[in-house]
């Protein structure tokens, strides 16, 4: 029985991974999911949030991504994200300042951009200040 799977994760600017993995997990849209090797064909789509890798022997690699979608094959997952970043190369300044900007066009102190712009903007970086919150607590581990 496969102990792995291919993992594909690319989003509109590059690709992430590509590799074999043993576990993923996603946001999607009707909540958390887990893919292990032979899980059941599927397409969902995803939330703003964490997709976390787990390669054979247990490292992980810890993605934010901004949306998109997940593909499940027999033998391969997909995520095509919007955008997607690794947890490693984050910018925490830059993130923070995107965060701030986008609470106070949510509070209309901000520029002129949509709530709707500003709701995603949000979701995005919050998802990428968790990955970071994240891959310190696995340091610190």
């Amino acid at each position: 029985m496969a102990t792995t799977f291919r993992c594909d994760i690319v989003s509109a600017e590059s690709e992430i991974f590509h590799g074999e993995a043993e576990f993923l997990v996603a946001t999607g849209e009707m909540g958390e999911l887990g893919i292990t090797p032979r899980h059941a064909p599927l397409i969902t789509r995803l939330k703003p949030g964490k997709v976390v890798v787990t390669l054979p022997g247990g490292e992980q690699i810890d993605i934010a991504i901004s949306g998109g979608i997940l593909e499940v094959q027999p033998q391969v997952v997909t995520v095509l994200a919007d955008t997607a970043i690794r947890a490693t190369d984050i910018d925490e300044a830059a993130v923070r300042a995107a965060k701030e900007e986008a609470e106070r066009i949510l509070a209309g102190r901000g520029e002129a951009m949509s709530i709707q712009e500003a709701q995603r903007r949000l979701a995005e970086v919050q998802a990428q200040l968790a990955a970071l919150e994240r891959l310190r607590r696995n340091i610190k581990h």
